[in-house]
């Protein structure tokens, strides 16, 4: 290899922040010229949330066919210990009938910790993959709630249970009075409007919001470790195995404790959704 070769591949390699920049790009549908653009659709989100769900109902169903009434193994003692875990907080937190809640607990947490999860993946697998098909610039982004979109859209999905269960359990007559009278009496019914429209945009932004933050820090801070990795030196080799190895081991905690908060706000509010004021 030429001295000249040498310099040209240093001078066309991208620089941290570049590096970073190519990695936070979405495969989409088309480019997202301003922050709200319902016309963009981001296609490495969607495929990789229908796989982990599509993943998440097969663990499911195998560890339902196979259970057995004798000792069980180690996935169905597993399965049962998560399943029971989950149906005593719905028992705790929601007073009525839990026969769709304690399920859809169930799968949203099974379904975010496998989305989570797709963080442990290395950084640059996707990269490299698509490098191999003949497709050095594709963008790919692994992890289906480091996108806003996703989270969201989990989020609004809960928003719109939290409406249907109000006016399930309440009547329609019976949520909308609630919406306008509580909590201060229907003499304040247009404060306790926008008090209450208010509550609800909160439960479902923040909501979204939590598990969106903690995944794009938790990928971010990857690949800050990965470009430390990429300095030609023993010091940033050895300090990208010490501080990849420990953050892998501390982020395990935070994926599965963010499908967690996830599941149980979603009891809690749809807890709410039982309640009167």
């Amino acid at each position: 290899m030429t001295t000249a070769s040498v310099e040209g591949g240093a001078a066309h390699a991208p620089t941290a922040s570049e590096y970073i920049k190519h990695h936070l790009d979405h495969w989409a549908s088309k480019h997202q010229d301003f922050v709200v653009d319902f016309s963009v659709w981001n296609l490495d989100t969607i495929l990789l949330s229908v796989t982990m769900g599509v993943l998440g109902c097969l663990l499911m169903w195998a560890a339902a066919r196979k259970a057995t009434s004798g000792v069980p193994g180690r996935f169905q003692a597993a399965v049962e210990i998560l399943f029971e875990m989950v149906d005593n907080q719905a028992k705790t937190i929601v007073h009525g009938d839990r026969s769709f809640i304690a399920p859809l607990a169930l799968t949203v947490f099974v379904w975010i910790s496998l989305m989570n999860s797709m963080d442990f993946l290395p950084v640059d697998m996707f990269a490299a993959l698509f490098r191999v098909a003949g497709y050095p610039d594709a963008y790919f982004r692994p992890v289906p709630t480091a996108d806003l979109n996703g989270a969201l859209g989990m989020s609004l999905g809960v928003f719109s249970l939290m409406i249907y269960y109000g006016i399930k359990i309440k009547g329609f007559g019976g949520w909308l009075h609630e919406l306008f009278s509580a909590p201060f009496g229907i003499m304040l019914a247009p404060f306790n409007f926008l008090l209450n429209l208010i509550e609800y945009a909160a439960k479902t932004v923040s909501l979204g919001m939590r598990l969106f933050g903690n995944m794009f820090a938790g990928e971010l801070l990857f690949m800050l470790i990965a470009i430390l990795g990429a300095s030609a030196t023993a010091f940033g080799f050895v300090g990208h195995v010490i501080a990849g190895s420990i953050w892998a081991i501390f982020h395990i905690l935070i994926v599965f404790l963010q499908a967690f908060i996830f599941m149980m706000l979603t009891l809690v509010y749809l807890g709410q959704a039982h309640e009167g004021h």
